[in-house]
């Protein structure tokens, strides 16, 4: 197996986060030491950000910024978050939030459920609808903060709250009052949403996984992010992470195989432990499919995949500092 590394991009990350801990730094200076921190962040700020619109401008000009140079400058993490800073994302909020739940599907859809987006307000409130169910799944506490509202605040860091409202078991929904985000995760505060038991360690950090953008539909990859053994499948575009530990035999998947359901369509997915020859329903959190399986299951993790990078979600109780 192999260990996860963080991308390049953290680093820079991790230098916006130095600046906020120097200009709180000067504080200790007085109050006017403060100011004339940020006021020189600030300016050197908007030196860039009047640059960078001009750059721009020059390239629309020359007739260079297409669609695909649009795109590509979008999809680069370090690229977009600059052009957000100065408020130059080629995309526009509802554009990249949509981009983000899109990329989520796959996980809710693997626990029968999806997401549909009613609207951003001017004042920056992101409306969603939940369809489906994500019932029985030993993570369903964990879907909407970790999948959802992690890839809409990561793709539009500018949004001051998301709001939620549910569908009817029918998925028509009633149209009833939206619930503020905070009262659907009230949860969390109970048990760890992935590990099903109480105490102060609920959460999980989000780790990039770059190998799995090279895994071939039908592959199967183990490693290890933040201290925790994951195994990972795709079918077709879509991937899906677990825990690398058999439910049946309890040993780690090593050896297993990605196989089509007999009978079933092409979109099916059935994941082989080789050691105890256990089959598990991708696409359906990971349950056992053998009868005498007794409720068993693989503990499903939740992933984000945009193309450009992967991350899986490991609990905070697993993740190991480096």
């Amino acid at each position: 197996m192999t260990e996860v590394t963080e991308p390049v991009t953290d680093e820079w990350r991790a230098t916006g986060e130095r600046i906020d801990t120097l200009i709180a730094a000067s504080a200790a200076g007085g109050v006017a030491a403060r100011e004339r921190s940020e006021e020189l962040v600030r300016l050197v700020t908007d030196f860039y950000g009047a640059g960078l619109e001009r750059l721009l401008d020059l390239v629309h000009e020359q007739g260079r910024l297409d669609d695909e140079l649009l795109a590509a400058l979008a999809a680069d993490d370090l690229v977009a978050s600059v052009l957000l800073v100065h408020g130059l994302h080629p995309y526009s909020v509802t554009t990249r939030v949509e981009n983000a739940l899109e990329s989520v599907r796959p996980y809710l859809g693997s626990h029968g459920g999806d997401v549909e987006l009613l609207g951003v307000t001017d004042e920056g409130v992101v409306r969603l609808r939940l369809l489906g169910s994500c019932d029985g799944c030993p993570s369903s506490s964990a879907t909407l903060e970790l999948a959802v509202q992690g890839a809409v605040e990561a793709a539009a860091p500018e949004i001051t709250t998301i709001e939620v409202e549910s569908a009817d078991e029918t998925g028509a929904g009633d149209g009833g009052p939206l619930v503020p985000v905070d009262a659907l995760f009230s949860r969390l505060h109970d048990a760890d949403p992935l590990n099903g038991a109480g105490g102060e360690d609920s959460g999980a950090t989000w780790e990039s996984v770059p190998a799995l953008l090279a895994l071939e539909p039908g592959g199967v990859e183990r490693f290890t992010a933040g201290g925790l053994p994951v195994v990972a499948c795709r079918i077709g575009s879509d991937l899906f992470a677990f825990r690398d530990r058999c439910a049946r035999c309890e040993r780690p998947m090593e050896g297993a195989t990605l196989a089509r359901r007999l009978g079933g369509g092409s979109g099916d997915g059935v994941l082989r432990c080789a050691a105890c020859r256990a089959h598990y329903d991708v696409r359906r959190a990971g349950a056992c499919l053998d009868p005498e399986a007794d409720g068993a299951h693989l503990d499903p993790l939740p992933l984000l995949a945009d193309g450009a990078s992967v991350s899986v979600a490991v609990p905070a109780t697993h993740v190991v500092a480096t």
